[in-house]
């Protein structure tokens, strides 16, 4: 049986917007100001971006407590480009995942990469309905 996401959305007024979500928090949704907003808010396009980041990173930061890998620090760059043209989407998407530390598996971590990648995160495969994507994957040692 398949799941249903049911997410509310009210206007706050001028071009911000409150979103909820099936957890029971909230976000605000604005615009630059110098596009007529109040810059109080994510931008829409930018928190597909976060969702993106944050769907593999959830994936990889379970592999790594299950594998009991050492990493110091982990983050997410996702870098994407714009196309210039109305509906303006995401068309070219890097994602970089930078691993900190010491001991660092590099092939237990590179495996916990490719399996969020290809299996396991959703909204990955969302984006590769629409973008081409570059996947990098930097190790830090020290």
């Amino acid at each position: 049986m398949s799941t249903t996401n049911h997410i509310s959305t009210k206007w706050l007024g001028n071009m911000s917007f409150e979103s909820n979500n099936p957890s029971g928090n909230s976000l605000r949704i604005d615009i630059a100001k110098e596009d007529g907003g109040d810059g109080t808010g994510f931008r829409p396009k930018a928190l597909m971006l976060s969702s993106l980041a944050g769907c593999s990173g959830l994936d990889i930061a379970a592999m790594i407590k299950k594998m009991k890998l050492e990493v110091a620090e982990f983050h997410i760059e996702t870098i994407a480009n714009l196309t210039d043209e109305h509906p303006k989407y995401y068309d070219k998407v890097v994602v970089e995942y930078h691993f900190y530390g010491e001991n660092l598996n590099e092939k237990k971590l590179q495996r916990a990469v490719d399996l969020s990648i290809e299996k396991y995160c959703g909204v990955m495969e969302m984006f590769r309905k629409f973008a081409e994507l570059d996947i990098k994957t930097v190790f830090h040692k020290g």
